[in-house]
């Protein structure tokens, strides 16, 4: 199943995330894939009550991981793919843009590269390192760099064994209503 067509479906997949590591990626985060999303959608939650889109695209950002393990580059564009219909276009691009993200972010300030998790300095590498130029100018001129800056942030900050977060319950009306507003566009 590599693509989400009902909350249900995504449920399962994330459920599928609880107690997976991306190991065959060797990225050395210390939570595995559910628990970080959660993380980072609490984050989000807290930091933008308001924007439910980017609430679930911090907490579905990383499915990739699970859908094709070890495919660390590509992981954005796979967990894009698979939730775009479901979750729209916006979340979709947010999920894809969180690593670009990063890169972006340890072009234009090299200091975030030192506050990076092993794991992220580890898949930086994989993932392309700093932007080139041209790759910089693209990804300046995309509506959703903001945001996607804001999921990133929370991304590197959502690592943290010792945090609490609601579960995954939690989170189902949100995704059922950025679904209902996909199906009612």
């Amino acid at each position: 199943m590599n693509k989400t067509t009902t909350v249900d479906e995504l449920f399962e997949l994330l459920e599928r995330c609880g107690g997976f590591y991306d190991s065959l990626g060797d990225d050395g985060d210390p939570l595995p894939v559910l628990d970080h999303g959660l993380q980072c959608a609490a984050l989000l939650a807290d930091q933008f009550p308001e924007d439910v889109e980017l609430q679930v695209a911090g907490l579905v950002h990383d499915v990739g991981h699970r859908l094709s393990p070890g495919a660390s580059a590509a992981h954005g564009v796979i967990a894009a793919d698979a939730v775009r219909g479901l979750l729209g276009e916006r979340v979709a691009a947010l999920v894809e843009l969180h690593v670009p993200a990063k890169r972006y972010l340890v072009t234009v300030d090299p200091s975030y590269r030192d506050g990076l998790s092993d794991g992220s300095a580890i898949s930086l590498a994989r993932q392309g390192g700093r932007l080139s130029n041209d790759e910089r100018v693209a990804l300046e001129a995309n509506p959703h760099l903001a945001d996607a800056l804001s999921l990133r942030r929370c991304d590197e900050r959502a690592k943290d064994p010792t945090t609490k977060v609601d579960g995954l319950d939690r989170w189902r009306p949100s995704v059922e209503r950025v679904a209902a507003r996909v199906t009612a566009r």
